[in-house]
């Protein structure tokens, strides 16, 4: 089975009145909308950076795993070290829109021009164009045509499998790798499902072993979704070694990129 680390980069990506933005970003430890500049958040994210992604990197490092970096244009306009950094260790830098924000709602122009400028951000920073997406939430009816004009490998917005697939896209096949919000840290903050690092480590691996038994008749993925300002705080990063632990042990796991995952699955279906 293959087993995909989706990191989120979106710190720097998300509204700030502070930054002449017309909201702030109201989702980080505590619900809290201020009408007003508010470095109280801008703190939060700043986290992620200043701290998180260190603690992740040189975790997967230390296991020789590979995740996917999944960034959003402007996080890697105002953060380009981070991106580098990923790219140099080995690891995929995914598309995650230009801000951190839903596609809903947007017009056909309006999109195109965000892919555009997202792939471009990306490119510029890294000196390589992304191949994978993922929108915040909610896709429109327009966004894998626009990503099929692009070029683009794969999406990512999907919540419906546990196993790679191809959708007609204009006549044009197109692979969808699914996601999962369930084995995803962001379940510490929106719900407080996972309480603690064991709790989010029990149930990674519950998910991981039942995947596990199923490969052995069904080709199977696991994704788990981390964020920098997430999994990156000290009562949590453990969870993440826990996890990969758990997977070395047992052993018989391919831990890497989607854009692999992507790749090998195209070739089998060849």
């Amino acid at each position: 089975m293959a087993v995909s680390f989706v990191v989120n980069f979106e710190e720097g990506a998300e509204f700030s009145l502070g930054d002449g933005d017309g909201r702030n970003e109201a989702v980080y430890e505590v619900i809290d909308q201020q009408g007003v500049h508010d470095p109280c958040i801008e703190t939060h994210f700043e986290y992620g950076t200043r701290v998180g992604y260190w603690r992740i990197a040189e975790l997967f490092d230390r296991y020789e795993g590979k995740f996917t970096l999944s960034s959003c244009g402007k996080a890697v306009e105002v953060s380009p070290w981070l991106a580098r950094d990923a790219l140099a260790r080995g690891h995929e830098v995914s598309a995650h829109g230009y801000r951190w924000e839903s596609h809903a709602g947007m017009s056909e122009a309006t999109e195109r021009d965000c892919i555009q400028r997202t792939l471009d951000a990306i490119e510029r920073v890294t000196g390589e164009r992304p191949v994978g997406w993922h929108t915040r939430s909610v896709r429109t009816a327009n966004t894998r045509k626009l990503l099929v004009e692009q070029g683009m490998l794969y999406d990512s917005d999907a919540y419906n499998d546990d196993t790679p697939y191809f959708v007609d896209v204009g006549g044009r096949s197109h692979l969808v790798l699914p996601y999962a919000f369930d084995t995803n840290d962001m379940q510490f903050q929106h719900t407080q499902r996972f309480d603690t690092a064991n709790s989010f480590v029990e149930y990674v691996c519950d998910a991981f072993d039942w995947l596990w038994e199923e490969g052995e008749r069904v080709p199977r993925m696991l994704s788990v979704g981390l964020h920098l300002r997430m999994i990156g705080r000290p009562g949590r990063i453990v969870a993440l070694q826990r996890i990969l632990d758990h997977m070395r042990r047992r052993g018989g796991a391919w831990i890497t990129t989607r854009r692999e995952i992507a790749k090998h699955w195209t070739r089998l279906s060849a």
